[in-house]
């Protein structure tokens, strides 16, 4: 960013120490990202204190720093009570900024599964239109989301946002950072429910990004989803409607859907501009869905028809350990690694199975599944249930990981072949000691069951076909 560090003083409420120095590169608030100009925010973590670290972001290049209290280092500092806190503040001065004198959108996408792959599909649309910026990975929290608005400068004209939370209040809080122009809700689902105090509470929390957007936007709802449909009510706006089953209720929505043998949707893009022919590039018949949705943000913000398809049937995925396909030989055996690991609950489950069941139809697959986190009092239900679409899919073999995920063998008594692993060294091997050449692993779990660190053992075993 661009900014003196008296600016940002009185925007995030702090007291200036030092030098009034200009900030001219990026805000981090990891120490080892900081470079020549940057601004570091020091905070205090679960398993350490940023404010050991002002040293070495200082060495690095940064100018200045925001803390909670004065170090002995020899950098201008921004006192704060909460440099979190301060770090949102700062990015609310920054869009506030940037809107008064510029031509900014920004569009904000939320649900329990889906918002990462939209906000991918969102970038590659809206960059065709005109300078873009979104967030990198999943940065859609009271860190992430501040991050990536600051990357925002005069020259962009679309800032692409994804809104998560693990509990009520969480959206509300980064909505008063940047109200959106524009809000998309893809779906209510099972993610940390246990949060929320049950599924409505989860549809509550979802429903917060509509009553955080500015007043009159549109409101981009997936009339599929029942408990998003319920939202409209709350909209002030045009509230634009996409169907992936082709509702005719849907302003955009989907018709002829057909799939590759690689799990790979086309379908005909419906839609007030009229019709187009989409080819995704992306596996899974959900991301059907997640098209259509970043295709109404798209059309709503003016971009044409002709632009989204080309976009569509182009875009790749740009975020790791989301439906990526690989075809590898690991110790002789040539197999199909379908990585689902970044992230699971019962709706991405059900997609994941669905991708594996259809990729590996005249194969022998195996299914790595690690457990589902932040369920709650459902946590067995849950799991059971995911265990019993195994079994229905015809899976071969189950290996599951994690402390819960027993549960998925008891769910699915039917499979052959069933293991719970102790690690993911031993999920990875035991994955490769079941599959027979031609096999389709899918590796799927929550990020904190480490599902993800099997995906890569499996990839750093193996070779590309």
């Amino acid at each position: 960013m661009q900014a003196s560090a008296q600016w940002i003083a009185v925007a995030v409420s702090g007291r200036l120490v030092g030098n009034d120095v200009p900030v001219t590169g990026p805000v981090v608030t990891d120490s080892r990202e900081a470079q020549a100009g940057s601004l570091y925010v020091a905070r205090r973590g679960e398993s350490a204190d940023g404010h050991a670290f002002v040293s070495g972001a200082a060495t690095r290049g940064a100018v200045a720093v925001i803390v909670e209290h004065e170090v002995e280092e020899a950098v201008t500092q921004i006192v704060v009570e909460d440099s979190t806190e301060a770090l949102g503040s700062l990015a609310r001065a920054h869009v506030e900024k940037l809107r008064s004198v510029g031509d900014l959108d920004v569009i904000a996408v939320t649900g329990s599964v889906g918002k990462t792959t939209t906000k991918d599909l969102l970038l590659q649309i809206m960059s065709e239109d005109g300078p873009t910026v979104a967030p990198k990975l999943s940065f859609n929290n009271e860190v992430g989301l501040p991050l990536t608005v600051l990357l925002a400068d005069e020259t962009t004209r679309h800032l692409v946002l994804e809104m998560g939370a693990s509990g009520p209040g969480h959206i509300t809080y980064l909505t008063n950072i940047v109200s959106p122009d524009v809000a998309i809700e893809l779906c209510v689902g099972h993610a940390h429910v246990g949060g929320f105090g049950g599924f409505e509470g989860v549809a509550a929390a979802k429903a917060e990004l509509i009553k955080g957007m500015r007043p009159g936007g549109p409101v981009i709802l997936n009339t599929d989803d029942p408990n998003v449909e319920a939202m409209a009510p709350l909209a002030t706006g045009q509230i634009i409607r996409f169907s992936a089953a082709g509702n005719p209720r849907g302003d955009v929505r989907a018709i002829n859907v057909c799939l590759d043998r690689a799990d790979r949707a086309s379908f005909t893009l419906v839609a007030p501009q009229g019709e187009a022919r989409i080819d995704l590039k992306i596996v899974g018949r959900h991301h059907v869905a997640n098209a259509l949705a970043a295709a109404a943000g798209a059309l709503t913000l003016g971009v044409n028809l002709e632009t989204v398809a080309s976009a569509l049937s182009n875009a790749r995925a740009l975020s790791p350990h989301r439906m990526d396909v690989h075809e590898l030989t690991v110790q002789g055996t040539a197999i199909t690694l379908i990585d689902d690991s970044y992230n699971a609950n019962l709706d991405s489950m059900r997609a994941g199975i669905a991708a594996l069941a259809s990729i590996g139809s005249d194969a022998h697959t195996i299914a790595v599944l690690g457990e589902m986190l932040e369920l709650g009092d459902d946590s067995q239900s849950l799991h059971e249930q995911v265990g019993a679409m195994i079994e229905d899919a015809g899976v071969d073999t189950l290996i599951g990981l994690g402390t819960d995920a027993h549960y998925y063998l008891e769910g699915a008594p039917g499979v052959a072949h069933r293991e719970v692993a102790s690690d993911p060294e031993q999920a990875a091997r035991l994955a490769i000691e079941h599959a027979e050449d031609g096999a389709v692993i899918l590796v799927k779990g929550s990020y904190g069951s480490h599902s993800w660190q099997v995906a890569d053992i499996l990839r750093e075993k193996g070779t590309n076909r």
